[in-house]
């Protein structure tokens, strides 16, 4: 991933990030989560000269004020929307806008809750790192069942052709979650992008003026 933020620069014109890029961050008043820190301090560094926008994902929406004001990215919870080669592109991350098995649901409403939100903020570190650690995503799960996977790529294929339908001067729609990489070309010139899984195999996309395209990087 440093490799990565090191050669971004060179691979585009803004760094769009589509949620869960850590497997869990809150933003405390006084810590930062520790196994992020090497690749926070990456995305600051970078954020200085280059243009960066992120939203949140499941495992990491709670970013507060620390992104926009501490780090310098653009950053907001739930949706964002920016310019791509002069053309307007949103970036969702894809958790909570279709009906997902029942815990996905359930923990969908806890992290969006303003209560649990404060309620985190006063419990031990500790305590809500083992929480996190308990409630991850479970990639050997996933595996041994792909037809949920495929059938959750369909339904945010499907989403993401209605937020493009719904606004004819959006050029894209970019989205995460899945893990399942993905570039369509919904319309002539419009197009749904999801990069994939970066921990699968080093995934990340590309949207310029000719279209969306997936890559690997090495």
């Amino acid at each position: 991933m440093l490799a990565f933020l090191d050669a971004v620069p060179s691979l585009g014109d803004a760094l769009l990030v589509t949620g869960d890029l850590f497997d869990f961050w809150f933003t405390w008043r006084r810590v930062i989560p520790r196994q992020a820190i090497r690749t926070t301090a990456a995305l600051v560094h970078l954020a200085r000269r280059f243009p960066v926008m992120m939203v949140g994902g499941n495992h990491d929406r709670w970013g507060s004020t620390f992104w926009d004001q501490e780090a310098g990215l653009r950053f907001d919870a739930h949706r964002l929307e920016c310019d791509v080669a002069g053309q307007r592109v949103l970036m969702v991350h894809g958790d909570g806008l279709h009906q997902e098995h029942f815990r996905a649901n359930v923990l969908n409403r806890l992290i969006n809750s303003p209560t649990i939100i404060r309620a985190v903020a006063t419990l031990p570190t500790s305590l809500t790192f083992w929480a996190a650690d308990r409630l991850q995503h479970n990639p050997t799960y996933a595996a041994a069942h792909p037809e949920i996977s495929d059938a959750a790529m369909a339904r945010q294929r499907g989403i993401a052709e209605g937020l493009l339908s719904a606004d004819p001067g959006l050029a894209a729609v970019v989205m995460g979650h899945t893990h399942r990489a993905a570039a369509h070309e919904v319309s002539p010139g419009r197009w749904y992008l999801n990069p994939g899984a970066w921990l699968d195999g080093h995934a990340y996309g590309i949207l310029d003026a000719d279209g969306a395209t997936l890559h690997r990087f090495s």
